[in-house]
């Protein structure tokens, strides 16, 4: 009985397959001498086919059905030539051959890949003008590379540590600066896709993942342009700390993800305060004028992503020695003066001290969170500087209370 309704659901799930795919390639399919060469009924009776083919003989007469149908689809192909170049239409028959085969043995799997297949055919045309209107060639060429680096690069990275006090790891290194890369395409995909909706806190946010201190600098140098703006630029300028706070999070939880136990408090803490405060500035007084999201180049910065791996290492290395002279508080120190240029190289540093052992996991919150609290002061500075004492009026007061928040929330520990 079970075998029966098994079998039930498997034919079931390939007929699904070949009428939900058919039915697409049907209303493409054309009229008259010019028409395709497979319709609804053609891809609902492959994809049985299939299913039956595996059943009765199972691979070797679902190869040889492949063949008669390939010898089919070529005599159909070369009489379309010159109407239809395309091979679409023939490569979905030979898919849904497969998939009504696969359905023997997974008809979930089976079932996914068809309803995906579909999508793809269904918004062939969407498709096309994204890949030759929208997609630049610098956004190409930065997927293609984080694609080389996520498949090629990172698997083959060693997972061990190595040089002096066993501070450095490949593998970490290279997983964190693909994080990096891919936090950056995210973010910039974001950006692409919403345009100026949202304004420039979406802006700060997607431009925070790169650098949140160089994304301050950039409201800030707003202000003397739209000084009218100046109440929505501090609210973004504060909403870049999210990006810090997300990324020290995903640093932890990529080098080992047991940290995060140890400072998920301060950063739930320093998030609420920081989307809070923002909101409370942006929501003061409506929006006036337009705005226009950061521009960005490519989906990533990719020398930004290396300088921070290597400042990473760096830093790694100089924790390391410093643990080993003088223990934790050299740790600490480490952390403070670090922070100041960049939170995500000393949380980096400070998650793989833990993770190769040198420093229990129950006392890395306190270097984390002087790392992200001598960053605060730094973006404090640059508010200053870049957008006067104005600027600095609404960011510096957001900046100490996500920094007091932040430390509020050892308490939840």
């Amino acid at each position: 009985m079970n075998e029966t309704l098994g079998g039930m659901t498997g034919a079931a799930a390939a007929l699904g397959i070949g009428m939900l795919i058919g039915l697409e390639r049907e209303r493409h399919k054309g009229r008259g001498d010019s028409r395709a060469c497979a319709g609804l009924r053609t891809f609902a009776i492959t994809a049985l086919l299939g299913y039956g083919a595996m059943q009765v003989g199972g691979g070797l007469l679902l190869g040889i059905m492949a063949t008669c149908v390939a010898l089919l689809v070529t005599v159909a192909y070369w009489r379309s030539l010159s109407d239809d170049p395309g091979v679409t239409s023939e490569v979905a028959l030979f898919t849904v051959l497969v998939l009504g085969g696969l359905c023997v043995t997974a008809p979930a799997l089976a079932t996914a890949i068809g309803v995906a297949m579909a999508g793809l055919l269904a918004y062939r045309q969407k498709l096309h003008h994204f890949a030759r209107s929208q997609l630049t060639e610098a956004e190409m060429r930065d997927a293609l590379v984080l694609l080389v680096a996520v498949l090629v690069v990172l698997p083959l990275a060693p997972d061990r540590f190595i040089g002096p006090y066993s501070a450095i790891n490949l593998r970490t290194i290279c997983a964190l600066t693909v994080l990096l890369m891919a936090i950056g395409a995210v973010g910039h995909i974001a950006v692409r896709t919403l345009g100026s909706r949202y304004g420039y806190a979406l802006s700060a946010i997607a431009s925070g993942f790169a650098s949140s201190t160089v994304t301050i600098a950039t409201m800030g140098h707003r202000v003397s342009a739209e000084p009218g703006n100046i109440k929505i630029l501090g609210a973004a300028a504060i909403f870049s700390n999210l990006a810090t706070f997300t990324q020290v999070g995903l640093i932890l939880g990529a080098v080992e993800p047991d940290l995060l136990r140890h400072v998920w408090g301060p950063l739930l803490c320093g998030t609420i305060a920081t989307a809070l405060y923002g909101l409370g500035l942006m929501f003061h007084k409506p929006v006036a004028g337009p705005s226009q999201p950061i521009k960005v180049g490519g989906a990533f910065n990719l020398k930004l992503a290396v300088v921070v791996a290597l400042a990473m290492t760096g830093i790694t290395f100089l924790s390391s020695m410093m643990l080993n002279y003088f223990g934790e508080v050299g740790v600490m120190l480490t952390a403070v003066f670090t922070g100041f240029a960049d939170a995500h190289a000393s949380t980096a540093s400070i998650a793989a001290l833990a993770k190769s052992g040198l420093l229990p996991f129950d006392v890395i919150a306190a270097p984390v969170l002087l790392a992200v609290s001598s960053n605060s002061l730094s973006k404090c500075v640059v508010a200053w500087v870049s957008g006067g004492r104005r600027f600095a009026v609404y960011v510096v007061p957001g900046q100490v209370l996500l920094t007091l928040a932040m430390w509020a929330g050892l308490w939840l520990l």
